[in-house]
């Protein structure tokens, strides 16, 4: 588990080649009832993006210890990433009633926030908070009260939740990335570039190289952002190396600043293996991308079934309606994106507020 940790936080996907050769030196010792080296393997399928395997090596170990809490958590988190909602949900109520500490809180929190209720998500992540038994999960807790604040449009709120992270944890890249956003929606983008570059000098993580060439394309520095996207290119070819699948990032990615063909293939296997939410909103994209509307809207539709409060997956059902001539249907979901976080993407919102201007008012 540790070496899955290291590539997870470290953006070193090699640890991962290290972590099979562990695993598979402790199930050659003890193959019967070694649910710890089960749920490694379930832990380590699942950051490789092998979904399947995962929640199959998570299901071996509650086999051989069905009382193991954190593999409740490795099957709970497979099953969502295989669109097996109602059974992930389940696994997270088990993995809670168990025992109501802050990593199975925190997956009943996800779960409310992919349902839309972020009131509930938020209740529960602050009851993870008041659960942490340690620095770390205390950091990881206010992490994610900033980030549900974030998404949801607050980031003054997020702000302070970060700055508290931060305090125990001055380096902590994901928060320093959370920061950034938080400093771009409340109009500070030198702050935010600030914040990106300490971020990527810890970690140089493809979600942070894409936020910030983002932000950089929006200011209009593209030479600067074509650095970063050639760095994500860079860095996600090397998690593809180690046998990572590609994830709705880089389709995002090629959909909109690389090969929008080639996000399209990488979004219709992604959604064959990994029908996530996230994963389903991508592919959508990719195909409103290179001018696919009509296969693109059940896609975009099927990304939104659970009622989530995501501005990007509003934003870009609403521009694929837009394509299609439906006014009324891209008001709505354009209206919905810049409602849910005004600021949700440094070159989409904008947009959003372009496309509103030209389908013009309700009639």
């Amino acid at each position: 588990m540790l070496y899955v940790q290291r590539a997870q936080h470290s953006a070193d996907p090699q640890f991962y080649a290290k972590a099979e050769q562990a695993l598979r030196r402790s199930l050659g010792l003890r193959q019967k009832d070694n649910h710890l080296a089960m749920m490694g393997n379930g832990a380590l399928a699942a950051a490789r993006h092998e979904f399947s395997d995962a929640a199959a090596w998570a299901r071996k170990a509650l086999a051989a210890h069905p009382g193991h809490t954190a593999s409740y958590g490795v099957l709970a988190d497979a099953l969502l990433q295989l669109g097996r909602y109602d059974e992930a949900f389940q696994a997270t109520q088990d993995m809670v009633d168990r025992q109501p500490a802050t990593p199975s809180l925190a997956r009943a929190s996800y779960a409310w926030e992919l349902r839309g209720d972020t009131s509930r998500a938020s209740a529960l992540m602050r009851r993870a908070l008041r659960s942490a038994s340690t620095p770390a999960d205390a950091v990881f807790a206010r992490l994610h009260l900033a980030l549900l604040a974030l998404n949801d449009g607050r980031p003054k709120e997020a702000l302070k939740g970060i700055e508290q992270g931060l305090r125990v944890e001055p380096d902590h890249p994901t928060l320093l990335g959370a920061r950034a956003r938080a400093h771009r929606a409340l109009g500070d983008p030198d702050a935010a570039v600030a914040d990106y570059r300490a971020a990527i000098d810890r970690v140089p993580h493809p979600s942070l190289l894409l936020e910030m060439g983002e932000l950089l394309q929006a200011q209009g520095r593209t030479e600067q952002a074509r650095e970063h996207y050639d760095l994500f290119r860079t860095t996600s070819g090397l998690f593809r190396q180690e046998g990572v699948a590609a994830d709705a990032e880089e389709v995002l990615f090629e959909a909109d600043h690389g090969q929008p063909a080639r996000a399209v293939r990488l979004g219709r296997e992604a959604a064959a293996d990994r029908p996530f939410l996230a994963t389903l909103d991508a592919y959508a994209w990719s195909l409103h991308k290179v001018g696919q509307h009509g296969q693109a809207l059940p896609w975009a539709n099927a990304a939104l079934e659970l009622g989530t409060r995501s501005a990007l997956f509003h934003y870009h059902r609403g521009m694929i309606h837009h394509a299609l001539g439906h006014r009324a249907s891209a008001r709505t979901d354009l209206e919905r994106a810049l409602d849910i976080d005004p600021h949700f993407h440094p070159l989409h919102a904008p947009r959003a507020r372009t496309a509103l201007d030209e389908i013009g008012p309700a009639q």
